[in-house]
Order: structure tokens, then sequence, then C-alpha cells
């Protein structure tokens, strides 16, 4: 009898409490540039996870091929995954990229097609890109973005984000990437209004150029944005990868920015 329990309680915590693990990084340049060894490298980091955004994709020079020789790296290592990458975006006063999402097959079912934000595309320079999971019947869309830097303020295309969760009433939003504005900044009031949570607080994300006093990131760039009305967040944090490196300089071959992690679970 105990033992039944003891199964059965297994069964259940697996199947009634969902806990995908979402990680979302910006690659730097991610393309043909990144050498066999940095695939590697960014594979061993994010294996762990279930669903991995990516941004700052190069739209050309190798980038939808970077993402597929990362993909693979992955498959070599005992999970099967998949892999979408969105068009570049249409961004024509400034650098248009391309986004991608990976996910572990086996644990992450992806539902219809992945798109990018299309009401706002003149507005935001580098429209979200969305893509709809399920998890043990729950369905969540994760929106990936990259903000145009801080000198010429994120704020004015971050501001559009508040009409986002209207135009799409039927999906659970999950907004993720680097917004080169901190959590703290008042054009996310109207977003928190709605119950949507910054994942991390005062947690600084981009890589100095240069360590000093032991201090090596920069900015409070990168995070998520859940709706707590919808979504439980049971941990989360960062993945401080240049401590694998001897400098920030060779850990910037990688990225200038470090990945952050959700693992949650959804009502």
């Amino acid at each position: 009898m105990k033992k039944w329990l003891t199964l059965s309680f297994i069964f259940f915590s697996t199947t009634l409490f969902s806990q995908p693990k979402l990680l979302s990084w910006n690659l730097e340049n991610f393309g043909k540039s990144k050498s066999e060894t940095t695939i590697t490298f960014i594979a061993n980091t994010v294996n762990d996870f279930d669903i991995v955004a990516i941004q700052e994709v190069v739209a050309g020079d190798g980038g939808a091929q970077a993402v597929a020789r990362l993909a693979d790296e992955l498959n070599r290592k005992g999970a099967k995954w998949d892999y979408t990458i969105s068009d570049p975006t249409s961004s024509s006063a400034y650098k248009t990229e391309r986004y991608a999402f990976l996910w572990k097959t086996t644990r992450i079912k992806k539902i219809g097609k992945a798109w990018l934000e299309k009401k706002y595309h003149l507005e935001i320079d580098r429209e979200p890109y969305f893509c709809t999971f399920q998890y043990a019947n729950k369905q969540f869309t994760v929106a990936t973005f990259h903000a145009i830097t801080k000198k010429m303020q994120p704020e004015t295309e971050i501001k559009y984000f508040k009409f986002l969760p209207e135009e799409y009433p039927k999906l659970n939003l999950i907004f993720v990437g680097d917004f080169n504005c901190p959590q703290s900044h008042t054009v996310f009031n109207p977003l928190k209004k709605m119950g949507y949570l910054p994942m991390l607080v005062n947690q600084k994300t981009s890589l100095k150029k240069e360590c000093k006093n032991g201090d090596c990131l920069a900015s409070e760039f990168d995070n998520m944005f859940y709706n707590s009305l919808k979504i439980n967040s049971l941990h989360s944090g960062v993945l401080p990868f240049y401590k694998n490196f001897n400098s920030l300089k060779d850990a910037r071959m990688i990225s200038d920015h470090i990945p952050i992690w959700l693992e949650f679970s959804v009502h």
C-alpha cells in the first residue's frame, strides 16, 4: 500500500505539477563566426533545459546554420531536440536579425507555427517572435525579443508590449529576452499592473569588458515577464558562464550576455 501511494505521488507530481525549464540567451552575433568549440560549450550550457530562446541570430552569415549546428550538437547528448528559426526581422532603421527556439521533443510539444509580431512591426525594430508550447497538457506562448540599444531608447518600442496581451487574449504569454532596459523602468508598469512580474530584480546580465574588483556584470538588461495569474515561478536564476574562462575577453567569444532561466508551473 505504501509503495502504491509513493508511486501515485510520483505520478501525480509529474503530471499535475508541470515544471518546464525555459532558458533565454542573447548569443551575440550567433552565426558562422561561432566555432565548433563555442557551439559545444553553448550546448553543454543549455542541455539541462527544456526550451531555449535565442536572440541575436545573424540574419545572414550562417545564422540559421549556426542554430542547426547547435541542435545537432544537442541531439548528440541523449535527448531529441527540434528547433524553429524566424525570418529576418523587418527593421529598416536598425540591424535586422533572426530569433530561434530549440526544445526537447520528449518533454515539450510545439503547437502550430511560430510567428513574428505583425501588428507592431513598424513600431518595434526587431519585432518579437512568438511560439506556443505544450507541457503536461498545459499551453504557454513564449515571445522572444531583442530591443534596440539603450542609447536608442528601447522604451520607445517596449511601450507597445502593453498591447500584446489584449492582441492575444487566449494566449498565456511569457515575454523573454534582451530588453536593453532594466525591469525598474516605468515602461514596464502597464504590464506589471496586468499581473506580469519580472523574473529577475536587480540582477545584471550583460558582461563588462573587464572585471573590476571582482564585478564582471554591467547592466540589468535580460529578463522574463510572466503572467502571475496564470504561471507560478518555481525557480529562476542566471548562469555565470564567464567563470569558466580565464578572462572576460575569452568569455565574450561566446557572448556579451549571460543566460537567464525560469522553471515554472502553469495554473
